[in-house]
Protein backbone atom coordinates (compact mmCIF):
# COMPACT_ATOMS: atom_id res chain seq x y z
CA UNK A 1 0.00 0.00 0.00
CA UNK A 2 1.28 3.34 -1.21
CA UNK A 3 1.52 6.58 1.22
CA UNK A 4 -1.01 8.05 -0.85
CA UNK A 5 -3.18 4.95 0.31
CA UNK A 6 -2.25 5.34 3.83
CA UNK A 7 -2.93 9.01 4.45
CA UNK A 8 -6.06 8.38 2.85
CA UNK A 9 -7.51 5.39 5.09
CA UNK A 10 -6.68 7.31 8.43
CA UNK A 11 -8.59 10.57 6.98
CA UNK A 12 -11.21 8.66 6.04
CA UNK A 13 -11.48 6.83 9.37
CA UNK A 14 -10.59 9.54 11.78
CA UNK A 15 -12.63 10.84 14.60
CA UNK A 16 -14.34 13.39 13.76
CA UNK A 17 -13.99 16.19 16.67
CA UNK A 18 -16.19 19.56 15.91
CA UNK A 19 -14.66 22.99 17.54
CA UNK A 20 -15.60 26.33 17.14
CA UNK A 21 -13.59 29.60 17.67
CA UNK A 22 -14.06 29.26 21.34
CA UNK A 23 -12.67 25.76 21.19
CA UNK A 24 -8.68 25.44 22.84
CA UNK A 25 -5.99 22.48 22.04
CA UNK A 26 -2.80 21.91 22.61
CA UNK A 27 -1.05 19.37 20.30
CA UNK A 28 1.78 17.57 21.57
CA UNK A 29 3.79 14.59 20.16
CA UNK A 30 6.99 12.22 20.07
CA UNK A 31 6.63 12.32 23.87
CA UNK A 32 8.48 8.57 24.00
CA UNK A 33 7.67 7.92 27.41
CA UNK A 34 9.98 5.26 29.07
CA UNK A 35 10.91 3.55 32.01
CA UNK A 36 13.07 6.12 33.33
CA UNK A 37 16.49 4.23 32.54
CA UNK A 38 19.09 5.62 30.98
CA UNK A 39 17.64 4.70 27.59
CA UNK A 40 14.20 7.00 28.85
CA UNK A 41 14.53 10.13 26.49
CA UNK A 42 11.32 11.25 28.03
CA UNK A 43 13.01 11.57 31.70
CA UNK A 44 14.92 14.54 30.93
CA UNK A 45 11.89 16.83 29.99
CA UNK A 46 9.65 15.24 32.23
CA UNK A 47 8.92 17.93 34.40
CA UNK A 48 8.66 20.38 31.96
CA UNK A 49 5.88 18.47 29.99
CA UNK A 50 4.10 17.84 33.28
CA UNK A 51 4.26 21.83 34.22
CA UNK A 52 3.11 22.68 30.74
CA UNK A 53 0.14 19.51 30.00
CA UNK A 54 -1.07 20.88 33.55
CA UNK A 55 -1.26 24.56 32.56
CA UNK A 56 -3.47 23.56 29.64
CA UNK A 57 -6.00 21.41 31.67
CA UNK A 58 -6.38 24.45 34.09
CA UNK A 59 -7.15 26.36 31.31
CA UNK A 60 -9.39 24.26 29.61
CA UNK A 61 -7.82 22.57 26.37
CA UNK A 62 -8.29 19.42 24.80
CA UNK A 63 -5.36 17.58 24.55
CA UNK A 64 -4.62 15.95 21.37
CA UNK A 65 -1.43 13.56 21.52
CA UNK A 66 -0.44 12.64 18.12
CA UNK A 67 1.65 9.42 18.30
CA UNK A 68 4.27 7.52 20.09
CA UNK A 69 3.40 9.23 23.31
CA UNK A 70 4.38 5.66 24.72
CA UNK A 71 7.59 4.40 23.96
CA UNK A 72 6.75 0.53 23.23
CA UNK A 73 9.69 -0.21 21.01
CA UNK A 74 12.29 -0.14 23.83
CA UNK A 75 9.79 -0.85 26.39
CA UNK A 76 8.54 -4.27 26.40
CA UNK A 77 5.88 -4.04 28.32
CA UNK A 78 3.48 -0.88 29.59
CA UNK A 79 3.33 -1.08 33.26
CA UNK A 80 6.89 0.13 33.74
CA UNK A 81 6.27 2.95 31.95
CA UNK A 82 3.26 3.54 34.00
CA UNK A 83 5.32 2.90 36.77
CA UNK A 84 8.02 5.71 36.24
CA UNK A 85 5.82 8.27 35.54
CA UNK A 86 2.55 7.93 37.13
CA UNK A 87 1.45 11.41 37.40
CA UNK A 88 1.69 12.15 33.82
CA UNK A 89 -1.45 9.12 33.11
CA UNK A 90 -2.80 10.87 36.35
CA UNK A 91 -2.73 14.15 34.59
CA UNK A 92 -4.19 12.10 31.73
CA UNK A 93 -7.36 10.91 33.20
CA UNK A 94 -8.44 13.89 34.46
CA UNK A 95 -7.91 15.18 30.54
CA UNK A 96 -10.15 11.77 29.92
CA UNK A 97 -12.86 12.13 32.58
CA UNK A 98 -13.99 15.96 31.20
CA UNK A 99 -13.54 14.63 27.51
CA UNK A 100 -10.98 16.54 26.88
CA UNK A 101 -8.33 13.44 25.37
CA UNK A 102 -7.86 12.64 21.95
CA UNK A 103 -5.13 9.74 21.56
CA UNK A 104 -3.40 8.69 18.42
CA UNK A 105 -0.88 6.15 17.71
CA UNK A 106 2.06 6.27 15.81
CA UNK A 107 5.06 3.32 15.06
CA UNK A 108 6.42 3.21 18.59
CA UNK A 109 2.77 2.58 19.91
CA UNK A 110 1.48 0.95 17.12
CA UNK A 111 0.44 -1.88 19.72
CA UNK A 112 -2.42 0.76 20.86
CA UNK A 113 -4.82 -0.31 17.32
CA UNK A 114 -4.94 -3.22 19.20
CA UNK A 115 -8.05 -2.80 21.40
CA UNK A 116 -7.85 -5.45 23.76
CA UNK A 117 -4.23 -4.51 24.21
CA UNK A 118 -5.40 -1.15 25.27
CA UNK A 119 -8.07 -2.09 27.46
CA UNK A 120 -6.03 -4.20 29.28
CA UNK A 121 -3.27 -2.15 29.97
CA UNK A 122 -4.69 1.32 30.09
CA UNK A 123 -8.56 1.24 31.33
CA UNK A 124 -7.20 0.32 34.61
CA UNK A 125 -4.37 -0.50 37.03
CA UNK A 126 -3.43 -2.39 39.68
CA UNK A 127 -3.04 -0.13 43.21
CA UNK A 128 -0.24 -1.70 45.78
CA UNK A 129 -2.00 -0.02 48.46
CA UNK A 130 -5.57 -0.15 48.06
CA UNK A 131 -4.91 -3.95 46.85
CA UNK A 132 -7.09 -3.79 43.86
CA UNK A 133 -7.84 -2.65 39.96
CA UNK A 134 -8.29 1.10 40.12
CA UNK A 135 -9.70 2.69 36.86
CA UNK A 136 -7.26 4.53 34.22
CA UNK A 137 -7.99 5.29 30.94
CA UNK A 138 -11.73 3.74 31.16
CA UNK A 139 -13.04 2.99 27.86
CA UNK A 140 -10.37 4.94 26.05
CA UNK A 141 -9.44 4.42 22.28
CA UNK A 142 -6.66 5.14 20.08
CA UNK A 143 -6.91 6.43 16.68
CA UNK A 144 -4.95 6.42 13.54
CA UNK A 145 -6.01 10.15 12.63
CA UNK A 146 -8.37 12.71 13.99
CA UNK A 147 -10.18 15.71 11.95
CA UNK A 148 -10.82 18.66 13.69
CA UNK A 149 -13.74 20.43 11.85
CA UNK A 150 -15.05 23.81 12.69
CA UNK A 151 -19.04 23.84 13.25
CA UNK A 152 -19.18 27.19 11.41
CA UNK A 153 -16.81 27.11 8.16
CA UNK A 154 -16.79 23.10 7.87
CA UNK A 155 -12.90 23.60 7.73
CA UNK A 156 -10.77 20.47 8.50
CA UNK A 157 -7.84 20.17 10.01
CA UNK A 158 -7.01 16.63 9.95
CA UNK A 159 -4.36 15.15 12.93
CA UNK A 160 -1.84 12.00 11.98
CA UNK A 161 1.45 10.52 14.07
CA UNK A 162 3.16 11.25 9.97
CA UNK A 163 4.24 7.30 10.43
CA UNK A 164 2.05 6.95 6.93
CA UNK A 165 4.47 8.49 4.94
CA UNK A 166 7.30 6.10 5.82
CA UNK A 167 7.08 2.97 4.36
CA UNK A 168 9.58 1.13 6.83
CA UNK A 169 7.95 2.62 10.03
CA UNK A 170 4.52 1.99 8.88
CA UNK A 171 4.82 -1.32 7.15
CA UNK A 172 7.32 -3.09 9.15
CA UNK A 173 7.26 -1.56 12.86
CA UNK A 174 7.26 -5.26 14.00
CA UNK A 175 10.84 -5.44 12.95
CA UNK A 176 11.79 -2.13 13.61
CA UNK A 177 10.93 -2.73 17.24
CA UNK A 178 13.12 -5.75 17.60
CA UNK A 179 15.86 -4.07 16.03
CA UNK A 180 16.27 -1.43 18.52
CA UNK A 181 15.17 -3.43 21.77
CA UNK A 182 18.02 -5.57 20.54
CA UNK A 183 20.53 -3.61 19.16
CA UNK A 184 19.78 0.60 18.97
CA UNK A 185 18.69 0.47 22.87
CA UNK A 186 22.19 -0.88 24.46
CA UNK A 187 24.35 1.21 22.04
CA UNK A 188 21.84 4.42 22.94
CA UNK A 189 23.88 4.77 26.01
CA UNK A 190 27.66 5.36 23.63
CA UNK A 191 25.17 8.02 21.86
CA UNK A 192 24.80 5.84 18.26
CA UNK A 193 21.28 6.43 16.96
CA UNK A 194 19.09 4.33 14.96
CA UNK A 195 19.29 5.06 11.73
CA UNK A 196 15.95 4.28 10.46
CA UNK A 197 14.82 6.75 12.65
CA UNK A 198 13.92 10.05 10.43
CA UNK A 199 14.29 12.04 13.56
CA UNK A 200 18.18 10.93 13.00
CA UNK A 201 18.10 10.41 9.43
CA UNK A 202 17.78 14.16 7.81
CA UNK A 203 17.78 12.32 4.29
CA UNK A 204 14.46 10.00 5.28
CA UNK A 205 13.05 12.89 6.92
CA UNK A 206 12.98 14.86 3.77
CA UNK A 207 11.30 11.82 2.01
CA UNK A 208 8.69 11.80 4.88
CA UNK A 209 7.85 15.57 4.29
CA UNK A 210 7.80 15.33 0.69
CA UNK A 211 5.23 12.18 0.30
CA UNK A 212 2.89 14.43 3.13
CA UNK A 213 3.13 17.28 1.39
CA UNK A 214 1.96 15.89 -2.49
CA UNK A 215 -0.54 13.56 -0.73
CA UNK A 216 -1.66 17.33 0.74
CA UNK A 217 -2.16 18.99 -2.39
CA UNK A 218 -4.12 16.19 -3.66
CA UNK A 219 -6.66 16.86 -1.00
CA UNK A 220 -7.20 20.70 -1.89
CA UNK A 221 -4.65 21.88 0.99
CA UNK A 222 -6.06 20.14 3.61
CA UNK A 223 -4.06 21.37 6.86
CA UNK A 224 -2.53 18.66 7.81
CA UNK A 225 -0.61 18.34 11.81
CA UNK A 226 1.54 15.29 12.16
CA UNK A 227 4.85 14.44 14.16
CA UNK A 228 6.70 11.63 13.61
CA UNK A 229 10.16 13.67 11.96
CA UNK A 230 10.49 15.88 15.56
CA UNK A 231 11.09 18.68 13.15
CA UNK A 232 8.78 21.72 13.60
CA UNK A 233 6.81 23.06 10.85
CA UNK A 234 4.92 26.54 10.59
CA UNK A 235 4.13 27.05 7.26
CA UNK A 236 3.11 30.63 6.01
CA UNK A 237 -0.75 31.03 4.19
CA UNK A 238 -0.22 30.39 0.70
CA UNK A 239 2.11 27.33 1.56
CA UNK A 240 1.41 23.67 1.51
CA UNK A 241 -0.39 23.65 4.84
CA UNK A 242 1.70 21.09 6.39
CA UNK A 243 2.24 21.60 10.51
CA UNK A 244 4.47 19.61 12.76
CA UNK A 245 4.09 19.90 16.42
CA UNK A 246 7.98 19.05 17.03
CA UNK A 247 8.57 16.33 20.06
CA UNK A 248 8.91 16.35 23.45
CA UNK A 249 12.44 15.28 23.36
CA UNK A 250 13.60 18.01 22.33
CA UNK A 251 17.18 18.85 24.39
CA UNK A 252 15.87 20.50 27.79
CA UNK A 253 12.55 21.45 26.05
CA UNK A 254 9.38 20.63 24.42
CA UNK A 255 7.67 21.93 21.39
CA UNK A 256 3.86 21.30 20.58
CA UNK A 257 1.07 23.35 18.48
CA UNK A 258 -1.59 25.19 19.92
CA UNK A 259 -5.34 26.12 18.52
CA UNK A 260 -7.23 29.01 20.39
CA UNK A 261 -9.46 32.06 19.34
CA UNK A 262 -9.51 30.30 15.74
CA UNK A 263 -5.93 30.59 15.21
CA UNK A 264 -3.10 28.37 15.22
CA UNK A 265 0.39 28.39 16.51
CA UNK A 266 3.46 26.86 17.62
CA UNK A 267 5.26 27.51 20.84
CA UNK A 268 7.85 26.07 23.40
CA UNK A 269 8.12 25.15 26.75
CA UNK A 270 11.66 25.02 28.20
CA UNK A 271 13.62 26.32 31.74
CA UNK A 272 14.67 29.63 32.31
CA UNK A 273 16.50 31.41 34.30
CA UNK A 274 15.11 34.08 36.27
CA UNK A 275 16.65 37.85 37.14
CA UNK A 276 17.06 36.49 40.97
CA UNK A 277 18.63 33.31 39.55
CA UNK A 278 15.87 30.93 40.16
CA UNK A 279 15.35 28.63 37.72
CA UNK A 280 11.25 28.00 35.85
CA UNK A 281 9.71 26.25 33.06
CA UNK A 282 8.51 29.21 30.95
CA UNK A 283 6.48 29.06 27.26
CA UNK A 284 7.40 30.89 24.31
CA UNK A 285 5.89 31.41 20.51
CA UNK A 286 8.02 30.46 17.81
CA UNK A 287 5.58 31.31 15.40
CA UNK A 288 2.58 32.40 15.07
CA UNK A 289 -0.40 32.68 15.97
CA UNK A 290 -1.91 32.64 12.36
CA UNK A 291 -5.78 32.68 11.76
CA UNK A 292 -6.87 29.52 10.77
CA UNK A 293 -8.74 31.03 7.68
CA UNK A 294 -6.08 32.08 6.18
CA UNK A 295 -4.84 28.60 5.36
CA UNK A 296 -8.59 28.16 3.82
CA UNK A 297 -8.77 27.55 -0.05
CA UNK A 298 -10.83 29.88 -1.89
CA UNK A 299 -13.80 28.28 -3.52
Amino acid sequence: MSSKKRLSRAYEHAKTVPFDDNSKFILFSDCHRGDNSFADDFANNRNIYFHALKHYFNEGFHYCELGDGDELWENLHFESIFKAHKNVFKLLQKFHLQERLHLIWGNHDMVYKDREYVKKNLWSFFDPVEGREKPLLSGIEYQEGVVLKHVTTGQELFLAHGHQADWWNYTFWRWGRFLVRVLWKPLQVWGIADPTSPAKNYKELIKVERRIKKWILGKKLLITIVGHTHRPRFPEPGDIPLFNDGSCVHPRSITGIEIENGAIALIKWNIITSEDGTLKVARSVLEGPQKLSAYRLEE
